[in-house]
């Protein structure tokens, strides 16, 4: 082409390719987002049906057991769970934050809240560990017994793979442009949070307020 001439695309009008093939990546980076959100909610939902048969199951047991408490035992200790209730469920708001500082790309104030969201977690798992070691009764003592320590380890099993994923999304945000196209591992780890949150209110209200 002549150095003079004028390149026929800058004035007809038409896109040239490389920006319609920008635009495609983006649109199946979209698709693709949203296509595992969707699996990601279906795994949630058969999680969430293990859940609440375990929920069930506690509840006909309770309800029909006529010794239900293992021997020696009067009651659970209430004070040092709502503490860690209180504690995990305000985390579900600080991810939040942390999730708005992504949004608006500051990484810093991400990172922060992010970190302090694996910091409340990490301690009610450490309440958890404390509280059992303290309790007067085991796995093997009595159908109360069995069903406490199935539900609160399946569930702190749970905690500890959302601080897990946490730990891995925080280190992704130090990889260059790693978010630029999406943030499908954040939002799908902070939903998976608030899920751990809202199945542990149901055990808190089961287990310890309904002695």
């Amino acid at each position: 082409m002549n150095p003079t001439e004028i390149d026929p695309s800058l004035t007809s009008g038409v896109i040239p390719s490389h920006t319609h093939t920008s635009d495609g990546t983006a649109e199946h980076s979209h698709d693709e987002a949203g296509n595992s959100m969707f699996g990601f909610i279906i795994f949630l939902l058969s999680e969430s049906v293990i859940f609440l048969s375990f929920f069930a199951g506690y509840i006909v047991y309770k309800t029909t057991t006529a010794d239900w408490l293992p021997t020696g035992v009067t009651g659970l200790e209430i004070k040092e769970p709502a503490i860690n209730t209180v504690v995990l469920v305000s985390s579900s708001f600080v991810i939040y934050i942390a999730e708005r500082y992504l949004h608006v790309n500051n990484l810093w104030g991400f990172r922060a809240f992010w970190l302090l969201t694996m910091a409340m977690g990490s301690y009610f798992l450490y309440g958890q560990a404390v509280e059992w070691s303290s309790l007067p009764f085991g796995f093997t003592d009595g159908v109360f017994g069995g069903t406490f320590y199935l539900l609160t380890g399946f569930h702190g099993l749970h905690v500890l793979t959302g601080v897990l994923l946490q730990l891995i999304m925080l280190g992704r945000s130090f990889i260059p442009g790693n978010y630029d196209n999406g943030e499908f591992g954040v939002a799908a780890t902070s939903l998976f949070w608030h899920f751990v949150d809202v199945i542990w209110i149901i055990l808190f209200v089961l287990i310890y307020i309904w002695q």
